[in-house]
């Protein structure tokens, strides 16, 4: 079943109206926004009433009642609304007005599947903005009412729930390979109806004139699509970071808000600041983080003061036994970029504090890599950058459906292979919920859940070659160095050290790879990164061949690091021939995978 949703609040009609109905069984609407009457004078309190639409027409009246216990916030204040669903805030310009969606309940969706759950007050609009901002809402409103209906899928304890990163179009052509790609895969399953998709960041790349046919991808999904903002969502020429995500707000949502489905409470933050410049006082006082060497205005991984002190308050109505999912687009740490301060959030151990005691697990975008870090891993650079020494709990780096930048090979279904810098490839995480309890699970673009590993030779010979094609790269002359065979290995090579490589994207501590080579006993592999702490380790010897040697060749970032990948050093006397390794990938959860490879021994 699909369902539809969208951001931006629209003045509702008179009672009794009907709304154009889809006749898809999915609850569509908006919020209804009633005009200040004339004279009004009070411009300081919001009111309002949050209420069950049994007849669908998006306005309040008919007897229909209002619900109780409902959070309701202007993104600084939050309250409750009363035992017939009225609800008080405080006003302000250039404030976004949203509900938490309750379990058992569903917000709107427009025809688009965007959710419907706020209203922007702009009393002037956005200042000059390349791409419009928010248009001038003028006086503030005699009510913002909120519609939401009964749901059956929303209460369910069991629930699956789609994080999608970065799908980053810059144009038409990579809208129509995301649409033949990750959107076609989600427009197949039926898995996440209730819970939705949450879209974390980088929803287009830079150019925010591609947002409405980025809605109508997600018109082709299942489920609400919901959104957060990324660096590449920015309205550059916003002076303040109080404009800066104007067009993402007028077009998807609010910059950051909670939803209830299940026993989850969604809380989906802005973790990008901007404008950030080297010689300012930011909001969170590490102005030294915005490092761009000319002084120009850049972005940085931060949450502000306001966000999260309305963090601390949203958190203060969610039971003590909810299992808390904390997305946003730069994460609150990361593998990858894990040296770096910038592409990490200052506060991240502010958001602990406040997640202390709590079931918890962070979602997040923006390295276009795969990684899924437990509780308890360590790695140097979060000591170097954050004073971080232990996850709290665990961290998934979702992926990205534009891979590496939609770069690689065109495959014949008509998007690019777009290999990461991980060796990760294309694909949706989902997040398998049962009450409080999760599983995680990674879905390739293009493949069954059962493909979760990529194989390959890593040999002496390959390490050479990837050394002198990187170079040859740099400057191109005369003809490109080849390998011809990555499957094939000298038996000299097997003197040196030959590994057989398992990347096992969604590998994680407690994870284990067993080779068996023809036939024989199955033995342990040895993971690259054993995240105890240890410095990240990258160069050819730490690469995922199958990966290297697409991307020297087809264009892309080089998978010459990886936090999820396992090597086992191939026997020095393995005969001249033909051989077969049955690889079984185990997760943390005890499922197997199992791969297989065929390789040669000449010489």
């Amino acid at each position: 079943m699909a369902i539809a949703a969208t951001s931006a609040a629209v003045v509702a009609p008179a009672a009794g109206a009907q709304q154009e109905q889809a006749g898809d069984g999915v609850y569509r609407g908006e919020v209804q926004v009633v005009p200040a009457s004339a004279g009004t004078t009070e411009q300081n309190v919001l009111t309002g009433t949050v209420f069950v639409d049994d007849n669908e027409d998006s306005s309040a009246g008919d007897g229909e009642r209002g619900l109780a216990g409902v959070v309701v916030s202007n993104g600084r204040d939050v309250v409750t609304a009363d035992s017939e669903g009225r609800y008080r805030l405080p006003a302000f310009d250039n404030m976004t007005v949203f509900i938490t969606q309750p379990n058992g309940y569903q917000v709107p969706v427009d025809e688009y599947n965007v959710p419907q759950f706020h209203y922007n007050h702009l009393p002037e609009g956005s200042p000059d903005l390349k791409y419009g901002g928010i248009e001038p809402t003028g006086p503030l409103p005699s009510a913002v009412n909120f519609p939401v209906v009964e749901s059956p899928g929303t209460a369910a304890p069991e629930q699956s729930c789609v994080v999608a990163g970065d799908l980053q179009t810059y144009n038409r052509t990579q809208l129509e390979y995301a649409r033949k790609g990750a959107i076609n895969d989600l427009a197949q399953r039926n898995d996440y109806a209730s819970c939705g998709s949450l879209f974390v960041g980088d929803v287009v790349g830079d150019d925010l004139s591609l947002y409405p046919e980025v809605k109508e991808l997600t018109k082709q999904t299942n489920g609400p699509a919901r959104f957060l903002p990324g660096n590449h969502d920015l309205d550059f020429d916003a002076a303040t970071p109080e404009h800066s995500f104007d067009t993402f707000r007028a077009q998807l949502a609010p910059t950051y808000y909670s939803y209830d489905v299940g026993d989850v409470h969604f809380v989906a933050l802005n973790t990008v600041e901007y404008p950030c410049t080297p010689d300012e006082d930011n909001l969170d006082g590490l102005g030294s983080h915005c490092d761009d060497p000319e002084g120009d205005p850049s972005y940085n991984g931060s949450i502000d003061d306001r966000q999260l002190a309305w963090l601390e308050r949203d958190l203060e109505h969610v039971a003590k036994d909810k299992l808390i999912v904390v997305a946003g687009h730069i994460g609150l740490i990361n593998y990858n970029d894990q040296a770096s301060a910038v592409h990490q959030t200052d506060q991240a151990r502010d958001v602990y504090e406040l997640l202390k005691g709590r079931k918890a697990v962070a979602v997040s975008g923006h390295s276009h890599t795969t990684e899924n870090m437990k509780k308890g891993d360590s790695a140097q650079g979060w000591k170097d950058t954050l004073g971080l020494d232990k996850l709290p709990f665990p961290h998934i780096t979702a992926g990205a459906i534009s891979g590496d930048w939609y770069s690689g090979e065109v495959t014949e279904d008509g998007y690019p292979t777009a290999i990461g810098k991980d060796g990760g490839r294309p694909g949706v995480l989902t997040l398998d919920i049962d009450g409080t309890k999760f599983q995680e699970r990674y879905t390739v673009t293009g493949a069954d859940d059962r493909v979760q590993t990529q194989l390959g030779i890593n040999s002496p010979t390959y390490r050479e070659w990837s050394e002198e094609r990187a170079e040859w790269n740099e400057n191109p002359q005369g003809d490109a160095p080849e390998l011809d065979e990555p499957l094939v290995v000298d038996s000299g090579d097997l003197a040196g050290t030959t590994w057989l490589t398992t990347d096992f994207w969604m590998g994680a501590s407690g994870s284990s790879v067993k080779v068996a080579l023809d036939g024989g006993p199955a033995k342990k592999a040895a993971r690259t990164q054993e995240m105890n702490g240890e410095a990240k380790r990258n160069g050819p010897e730490w690469s995922d061949p199958y990966a290297v040697a697409q991307q020297l060749v087809h264009g892309g970032s080089i998978a010459d690091s990886s936090m999820h990948l396992w090597r086992y050093e191939l026997p020095v006397d393995l005969e001249p021939g033909e051989h077969t390794a049955e690889v079984t990938a185990t997760d943390s959860y005890g499922r197997e995978f199992t791969d297989s490879l065929t390789f040669e021994v000449v010489g």
